[in-house]
């Protein structure tokens, strides 16, 4: 993959930047959305200003949200604008539309050194069209707005879409500083890792993570399952789960796993105990129980804390710690006791001189909610799909790309 420095003076060229600035929204007092984790967006300034400053004419391009191929007011990309302008300390040009009359007159308008935001890509059904030829007109004219492209973000890299892979067919590209990070963080969890080297998981469903979990019993030393996606381990364990998330088709997936990974002599590690509640909320009544015994009218909602004390435990000496899904419902005080405190243990193991990697997505957001900052880790990754995928094993098809370009 080349480098943006490979791409040679770019003083007065316009360059098109995709970046990722799919950032979580809550409508604020008056109504207005309000972004309430802006991680990603500062996660991309070091590269656009990287290129606004030698010169570019910088053209940003993103999704936010799933909108389904047409303008929708509450996935605009404005409150984006105005606080990537905060963050670049430098307005910000915003187009109205993402390949229309706005965005042709925005950028015309630019001289060396602006940005340009254009409005949410997936306003256009070409972004995510499952036909090529559809996304190869919709990235023909998005390229035709540009002399350049950078490709910058990490969390769509793992998806074959307009902006990420077949722009990059059609303009000179190179890699952002970003997407270049994040790469070199994955190649040391994958090539030759600092042992012991653990990895945890949690989230939701275990559907999502099985092909993760079949690779990493071939190169992790330990496990640690945690949050919705734990039930059905306990499920394959015989333990009864009461009203938990259980997702029974995979019930005899994860105990050939469970088995798997004792004859390879990976260690698993399963909660001991959990917080379970009689509803999803805040305000349901909650007990801390034993795995064996989850009363069959309530659902786990947290690890519990001989849960916690058992997982900083078993990473306490790791060298090597990647993250992804958080122990509980964090959002709900109640319920964010385990992910604190595994969040916490990371810490230590950073201030150790270990590596450890958050791995994007509600992960990312759960440490800043319980009062980390980003410096207490190794790397917080913007990706937390596209860090699945990659320690899967599998072809990204924006950094294939990069490499054929």
């Amino acid at each position: 993959m080349k480098s943006i420095a490979e791409l040679g003076d770019l003083r007065g060229k316009r360059v098109l930047v995709r970046s990722d600035l799919n950032v979580p929204l809550e409508a604020d007092a008056e109504g207005s959305p309000a972004i309430t984790d802006d991680g990603r967006i500062r996660a991309s300034v070091p590269t656009i200003t990287a290129l606004a400053e030698a010169g570019a004419r910088v053209i940003v391009c993103a999704h936010l949200g799933r909108p389904k191929g047409a303008p929708e007011e509450k996935y605009s990309l404005a409150p984006v604008a105005a606080r990537l302008g905060e963050l670049l300390g430098r307005d910000v040009a915003f187009a109205t539309d993402t390949v229309g009359d706005s965005a042709r007159a925005t950028v015309a308008a630019a001289q060396d050194g602006d940005v340009v935001l254009l409005e949410n890509l997936r306003f256009n059904a070409g972004e995510t069209a499952k036909s090529a030829d559809a996304r190869a007109e919709f990235a023909g004219r998005l390229a035709g707005l540009a002399e350049a492209f950078v490709s910058d973000g990490f969390g769509v890299v793992h998806r074959e879409q307009a902006s990420v892979f077949d722009v990059a067919r059609l303009l000179p590209s190179a890699v952002g500083g970003l997407v270049e990070t994040e790469v070199g963080v994955l190649r040391r969890l994958t090539t030759d890792p600092e042992r012991p080297y653990a990895v945890v998981l949690g989230g939701a469903k275990v559907s999502d993570k099985l092909a993760v979990i079949d690779n990493l019993i071939r190169t992790a030393d330990r496990l640690l399952i945690g949050g919705g996606m734990v039930f059905t381990f306990l499920k394959a364990q015989g333990h009864e789960v009461g009203t938990s998330l259980l997702e029974q088709d995979q019930v005899e997936a994860v105990a050939g796993y469970l088995e798997l990974a004792k004859e390879r002599g990976v260690e698993i590690v399963l909660p001991v105990d959990v917080v379970a509640a009689t509803a999803f909320s805040a305000d349901a009544e909650h007990e801390v129980v034993g795995v064996d015994a989850i009363p069959a009218d309530r659902m786990g909602l947290d690890i519990g804390p001989r849960s916690s004390e058992l997982f900083a435990e078993k990473l306490r000496d790791c060298r090597t710690v990647f993250w992804n899904g958080p122990m509980g419902a964090f959002e709900m005080a109640p319920y964010a006791a385990g992910t604190k405190a595994l969040a916490a243990a990371l810490v230590d193991i950073t201030s150790g001189g270990g590596l450890t990697v958050v791995g994007g997505g509600d992960s990312a957001a759960a440490v800043r909610q319980l009062g980390f900052t980003d410096d207490q880790f190794g790397h917080i990754s913007t990706g937390g799909g596209a860090s699945l995928e990659y320690l899967e094993g599998k072809d990204l098809p924006g950094l294939t790309v990069l490499d054929e370009s």
